[in-house]
């Protein structure tokens, strides 16, 4: 097993420049402890500790190359997180900064019938600009929680984030380009890549009637400022409702095709066992007859508060806090159990910030007899949904929407 030192060492001696695609953090602030759900696989919990990138403040670390980071459980008190506390995503190492002034993005391919180049002052300019708020999730958040483990970045909890998103509707930039009857997908390319000519090129594709859905952007704004650089400047996707494998990051180039894209990211990766979860936006044009692509985002929850160990008192009162989500149906319900799922009461919903984004929830109940105490929350969306009581296992962790749950010690 690796240790921090060494993983340091490592990454030092692999990188130079952070605009030639290093992945050197500004200031290195190890907890004194691990920090994740103890769930996670053996060592992974031991090499989680608090690290800080460029621009934002210290995080989770999963791996240094390619960043992987995730939001600490403190953060999702609140509905929006921080744009310095947003999580980080990559799959491949070598991430140019690309300056704003000098983005262009190239919208073309077989059904376009007028290819054309989009700079960012044009794309602010000449196109409405409309604001959204929206969870962008990991389709593998809580991998490091599946049971038994599978391969992957072992993720905790804290792979999402809930931003407001500001920027031109993707249609009316197609439209420009004027899509053709023929269309079937919309394939995007990020300014990434890998160190090796043979790594995959991360590249995905979208049906053509998700890219043309009124709330999937181009942005350039996040939470009211410019992108940051790890969250996908100068321009990403925002694919509300999905999970983030398709809100590209950097995004250079645009092409409407006519026939289903095919590549490692498309064809192998992010799928899921045919009929195993309830999908409710097929990507017909990419499945096959035993899997499919990973979509929509299922209906979940996260409790926030209390904190999974922490000590009450008898007989004091207790808030129960936490925040709710979905594939953008809006949440319905959340449960709250305070004795380990006998019996459940309905929680109250905090402000409603749109259906894509989180929606708080809080409930009190009074501590008992001394002992512990399980706290669960169950979330249910408007279309009936809810959360499942034991993990659909699949071999990628994906779709982990097991009831929340924290145990407390009443003394």
């Amino acid at each position: 097993m690796r240790s921090r030192r060494q993983f340091l060492k490592e990454l030092a001696g692999g990188a130079a420049l952070l605009g030639s695609g290093a992945l050197l953090p500004s200031s290195l602030r190890a907890a004194e402890s691990p920090v994740g759900p103890s769930g996670l696989p053996a060592g992974t919990l031991e090499t989680s500790f608090l690290e800080a990138l460029p621009g934002k403040r210290p995080l989770i670390k999963r791996t240094y190359r390619p960043p992987n980071f995730e939001t600490p459980l403190e953060v999702f008190d609140q509905v929006f997180t921080p744009n310095d506390a947003f999580f980080v995503r990559y799959h491949l190492p070598q991430i140019p900064q690309v300056p704003a002034a000098e983005w262009k993005l190239q919208i073309g391919g077989d059904s376009v019938e007028k290819p054309f180049t989009l700079d960012l002052p044009s794309l602010q300019k000449d196109f409405e600009q409309v604001e959204l708020a929206s969870v962008c999730q990991c389709s593998g958040n809580r991998r490091g929680l599946s049971d038994p483990h599978v391969a992957g970045v072992e993720w905790g909890i804290g792979a999402m984030g809930n931003a407001r998103w500001k920027g031109a509707r993707l249609k009316d930039v197609l439209a420009r380009a004027g899509v053709k009857k023929e269309a079937l997908e919309v394939v995007v390319n990020g300014a990434d890549h890998g160190s090796l000519e043979a790594t995959p090129d991360f590249m995905k594709s979208i049906p053509v009637w998700k890219a043309m859905d009124e709330n999937t952007l181009l942005a350039w704004q996040m939470n009211g400022e410019p992108l940051p650089h790890f969250n996908g400047a100068p321009v990403r996707m925002i694919v509300p409702g999905w999970t983030a494998t398709y809100w590209m990051k950097h995004i250079i180039s645009i092409q409407v095709v006519s026939q289903p894209f095919k590549n490692f990211w498309m064809s192998t990766a992010y799928r899921i066992p045919k009929g195993k979860f309830p999908v409710v936006d097929r990507f017909l044009s990419q499945e096959t007859d035993v899997n499919a692509p990973i979509t929509d985002i299922v209906v979940n929850s996260l409790l926030t508060s209390p904190r999974e160990g922490q000590s009450l008192r008898a007989g004091r009162p207790v808030e129960v806090k936490g925040i709710a989500w979905d594939n953008g149906s809006g949440i319905q319900t959340v449960e709250i159990s305070v004795d380990g799922g006998r019996s459940w009461q309905t929680a109250t919903l905090d402000q409603d910030f749109g259906r894509y984004s989180f929606r708080g929830f809080r409930h009190g109940f009074k501590a008992g007899a001394k002992g512990e105490v399980t706290v669960m929350a169950k979330a249910t969306n408007r279309m009936g949904a809810s959360q499942v009581s034991e993990l659909i296992f699949n071999p990628a962790g994906y779709h982990n929407n097991v009831v929340s749950r924290v145990t407390v010690r009443v003394g």
